[in-house]
């Protein structure tokens, strides 16, 4: 915007028109359009604002001009425009309309600031987010509405996304968490394994595809009770069906990629799969002497073979550290069951708690409690009770501290061993993918949504907020407690380490130039005091709006981006 100053000549009498005007762009020729007309004001006005403009100090400013309102305006720039950048809302619809802004603004406000369909209006009014996507007037009302037109477009959002991430013969990760529910009434709310720890909470299970990298590429959701392996299925004909994917590499957990679901990628042919193997399948292998555990006196890694599991490949590691933390655990595990059997030997000696059947009731609950049953032998009577540690088995465990087996249909030309154990690794970054929808980042938990297809849509917006977030923290890593320039080791039993700088990072909490590293909320803090003002002139009621200058930080976080600073 500037301050044009326009001569003209009216009666016979020459004067000068002092116009506020913005200039803008139109078919590659540059025009002007007119905002105010400040010829009324005195010169000395009319110089103050030429000077504000021009970002010049000027005298006296609060006789000349008032701010009437200043919103955060910094982080909105950042997030909208990374979406932006990304295409999703030209994923959602090619052409702008009133529901594609209305998610829009819930995805960014997911990332901003999470929180109800309510709240969602009261808290994009205190930013410039719903004036920039002219939405100030939507009630939560439409945002429900919004939500109901989003799960119409799900199959095609994640068309595009996994023809954008993913290939013929790429790596898929593929796991599943749960989330509680609140209410009783959803027909997707089941009683099941709880990965939060809410026994007795209705929940949903949430399956989340993703890229070689942890990118989220496609979401599904479950009823509570459905078992990790039954879902492999819907990704399967997801890949190949919606996405026209015919050949990949599927990575999924153990309880996942059971035998049986293995068997059926076999089946389905081009499907390859990158598992391991269960602990009392690991068991078997040595009892059956296929797996000697002399082969990693000098090494950690080796590849064998076993009838058990034909036309595989087995990949056997051992992690010093790995088994040193499991021995501690069952160390302190049956410590404190030894304990607490221990004050029930001593009650049954005195007589107060008799009974066989209520004296294995108090011990099945203790044993039950630290999982460490069958590492004690039990003798109950009436009248006594007596417990011991069974050596034996103990040790038969602790022989397999440490060690994990990989087990995959990939053959060797295509993929060597270190890389089937680094590509099962992966599966660390969809775990990260969940505590970022889960905790405080997107707060995908607890829903509070009753219609089965409203859970599909909330869980959907909160992985379109994912998607979004996690390219911001990619792009923002140099500013954040993020490893930039994290590679994979030689070793790839071995854990993971940090790289040099991200090392520095965490203990110094300052960046090469001894600025402040910031998390990803402070980031955004930071950036949410780069304001938008609307300035009045005083006595007028003409009005125009100026950005805060920005500080250092935020025009480093923008660039970051490929933003600027702008209205």
């Amino acid at each position: 915007m500037h301050v044009a100053i326009v001569p003209s000549r009216q009666g016979g009498r020459e004067y000068k028109a002092y116009l506020l005007r913005q200039s803008y762009r139109d078919g590659g020729k540059v025009k002007h359009r007119t905002l105010a007309n400040l010829s009324m004001l005195p010169l000395p006005a009319i110089e103050a604002i030429r000077a504000i403009l021009k970002g010049q100090p000027v005298g006296a400013l609060d006789e000349q001009v008032e701010v009437e309102r200043s919103l955060p305006h910094g982080q909105v720039l950042a997030v909208l425009g990374m979406l932006r950048q990304l295409g999703l809302d030209r994923m959602l619809a090619s052409r702008p309309r009133r529901e594609r802004e209305l998610v829009v603004g819930m995805v960014v406000m997911r990332v901003l600031k999470p929180s109800s369909k309510l709240a969602t209006t009261r808290n994009w009014q205190a930013s410039t987010l719903a004036q920039t996507l002219g939405v100030e007037s939507a009630d939560e009302d439409e945002l429900y509405s919004a939500l109901d037109w989003l799960l119409g477009r799900q199959q095609e959002v994640e068309r595009q996304l996994a023809e954008r991430h993913l290939g013929e013969g790429d790596l898929v990760l593929y796991d599943l968490t749960s989330t509680g529910m609140e209410g009783r009434h959803c027909s997707l709310a089941k009683l099941g394994y709880s990965r939060d720890g809410k026994r007795g909470q209705l929940q949903v299970e949430v399956g989340l595809l993703t890229d070689r990298d942890g990118c989220p590429v496609a979401v599904e959701v479950f009823s509570g009770n459905a078992g990790d392996p039954s879902t492999v299925a819907a990704q399967v004909e997801k890949l190949r069906e919606r996405f026209g994917i015919s050949e990949v590499v599927l990575v999924g957990d153990r309880g996942m990629l059971t035998s049986a679901r293995i068997e059926q990628l076999r089946q389905l042919g081009g499907m390859g799969w990158i598992s391991a193997l269960r602990g009392e399948q690991i068991r078997l292998l040595v009892e059956g002497g296929e797996l000697q555990l002399g082969l990693f006196d000098e090494r950690n890694l080796a590849e064998i073979q076993s009838p058990r599991f034909p036309g595989e490949r087995l990949v056997v590691c051992k992690n010093g550290e790995l088994a040193q933390e499991r021995s501690r655990k069952r160390k302190e595990l049956l410590a404190a069951t030894e304990g607490v059997l221990e004050g029930i030997r001593e009650r049954v000696a005195q007589g107060r708690l008799l009974g066989q059947a209520q004296i294995a009731l108090r011990v099945g609950q203790v044993v039950g409690r630290y999982k460490v049953a069958k590492h004690f032998r039990l003798e109950i009577s009436d009248t006594s009770f007596h417990f011991e540690r069974d050596q034996i088995r103990i040790a038969a465990e602790a022989a397999l501290d440490g060690l994990y087996v990989i087990r995959s249909s990939v053959s060797a030309e295509r993929m060597s061993a270190p890389e089937l154990v680094r590509s099962y690794k992966r599966l660390a970054q969809v775990e990260r993918d969940f505590r970022m929808l889960k905790t405080m980042g997107l707060q995908l938990r607890p829903v509070y949504h009753r219609l089965e297809d409203r859970v599909r849509a909330h869980v959907f917006l909160c992985f379109l907020a994912a998607y979004l977030r996690w390219h911001l923290e990619r792009a923002w890593a140099p500013l954040l407690f993020r490893d930039e320039h994290r590679v994979w080791g030689e070793d790839p039993v071995a854990p993971a380490q940090r790289s040099p700088a991200a090392l520095a990072k965490a203990h110094s909490h300052r960046l090469a130039d001894g600025s402040e590293v910031h998390s990803f909320a402070t980031l955004l803090e930071q950036l949410a005091t780069l304001t938008k003002n609307r300035l009045r002139l005083k006595g007028s009621d003409a009005t125009f709006e100026r950005l805060a200058l920005p500080t250092p930080l935020q025009s480093q976080a923008l660039q970051l981006l490929g933003l600027t600073p702008t209205l």
